[in-house]
């Protein structure tokens, strides 16, 4: 079977009836963990072929567990659907060869080595461009390449490094990091935007309708953790840049809007929120206490802000009248955004309720798993979750055989 450009196609191709935005692209993969395959996962899903080449031990989330789902880690499985996994030991001269063969054939490269590990197996970005000029080369890192090469990369170090966890937990209390490694996550998203704006410089550079043999410019990305998460505390980094202050801890509240927050109700707590004038209006008249509008305590976002400790109690005293259900219902009704407090399966079911579908199943029969859907619609070009994550080295055969056929020209 071949892909439409002339290459072999690979097996995590999944046989998808419709072509997604990144078909053609191939993309190798020597990330693990959870940045780089996030990023692999998104660009598996628009249409791209992913493979992920995990040395002889795999990818360490494949068993950090649990939770798991028939012997395998739910974190692996979350996170690598869509691709082929090829075990390669670049410390083996053949299987070397063969990972530089990937590199050589890839549109995309993504790696998360500690910078400058790839050096040394003819891997990293000045090797592969050098007989693959038009590859767009993705490194990310924990710190970036200069001071901070050595430093690792994990989330939860940056987290506390970076200062997110000083504005995490209640005033007087710890700091606290996150509930999900959300830089990675966020770095992945930074990858996967600079895979795409590259990979359009590249198309815009191509001039083989010229004739010069022209492939486009490829180019080298470079995203760290750290400055993910500068850029990402958007209003608290403007906060010390701008007006050198330095935002502090402050539970759930936040710093320049009240009510956005949770409330207690009669049985729970509602998230309230009123960013601005209007929405404060059509609260104060959900609950009953039209002439809060009106107070001039409360009647601007300036004022609220400022009286808060005033102005809660008289929201709680009116709140607690009735269940967070009911709240919910009748302040949606009035125009008041609010939500209640789930759990991650009520999330789920909030979502399926709401039309959204978030579950899909990926595979066939004892194979088959459920995952949450890639969260962006296209209307021409939807998005595919055609296979599985893989086994360790489930498509060693298909893939060796492929890196050492000679390839076929491209379109």
């Amino acid at each position: 079977m071949t892909a439409q450009d002339g290459r072999p196609a690979l097996p995590a191709e999944g046989g998808a009836p419709t072509p997604g935005a990144l078909d053609g692209i191939l993309v190798a993969d020597f990330s693990r963990v959870l940045a780089g395959p996030y990023a692999t996962q998104l660009l598996a899903d628009l249409g791209a072929r992913v493979v992920k080449v995990e040395s002889p031990a795999g990818d360490e989330t494949r068993s950090w567990a649990p939770p798991e789902r028939d012997g395998v880690s739910t974190y692996y499985l979350g996170v690598n659907r869509g691709k082929s996994s090829v075990v390669l030991d670049f410390g083996d001269e053949a299987d070397r060869a063969l990972a530089q063969e990937l590199a050589r054939r890839a549109d995309v490269v993504i790696e998360n080595f500690r910078p400058g590990g790839l050096a040394r197996f003819g891997l990293d970005y000045d090797s592969v461009a050098a007989t693959n000029p038009a590859v767009v080369y993705a490194s990310i890192s924990g710190f970036g390449t200069a001071g901070g090469a050595a430093l690792p990369g994990y989330d939860l170090i940056v987290q506390a490094a970076s200062g997110l966890m000083s504005l995490t937990g209640d005033a007087d209390g710890p700091a606290y990091r996150s509930g999900v490694s959300v830089f990675d996550v966020m770095t992945g998203l930074n990858a996967v935007v600079g895979v795409l704006a590259a990979l359009r410089h590249r198309d815009s550079t191509d001039d083989r309708e010229h004739g010069d043999g022209k492939h486009g410019e490829g180019q080298h990305i470079e995203v760290n953790l750290l400055s993910t998460a500068l850029a990402a505390m958007a209003n608290h980094s403007s906060t010390v840049v701008a007006a050198g202050t330095v935002p502090f801890r402050m539970g759930n509240a936040h710093p320049s809007l009240f009510p956005y927050e949770p409330l207690p109700t009669q049985d729970g707590e509602l998230i309230v929120v009123a960013a601005n004038d209007g929405q404060f209006g059509r609260l104060a008249t959900a609950l009953g206490l039209p002439a809060l509008a009106d107070d001039p305590r409360f009647a601007r976002t300036e004022d609220r802000n400022r009286n808060r400790a005033e102005l809660r109690p008289l929201l709680v005293g009116a709140l607690a009248e009735r269940t967070v259900a009911d709240w919910f219902e009748r302040l949606t009704e009035a125009g008041v955004p609010c939500g209640p407090i789930n759990t991650i399966d009520g999330g789920i079911a909030l979502a399926e309720r709401l039309g959204l579908d978030p579950v899909v199943t990926v595979g066939d029969g004892e194979h088959a798993v459920p995952v949450i859907r890639n969260p962006i619609a296209f209307s021409r070009t939807p998005a595919r979750h055609a296979a599985p994550p893989p086994a360790l080295g489930e498509h060693d055969d298909a893939v060796r055989a492929w890196l050492t056929e000679e390839e076929a020209p491209r379109a």
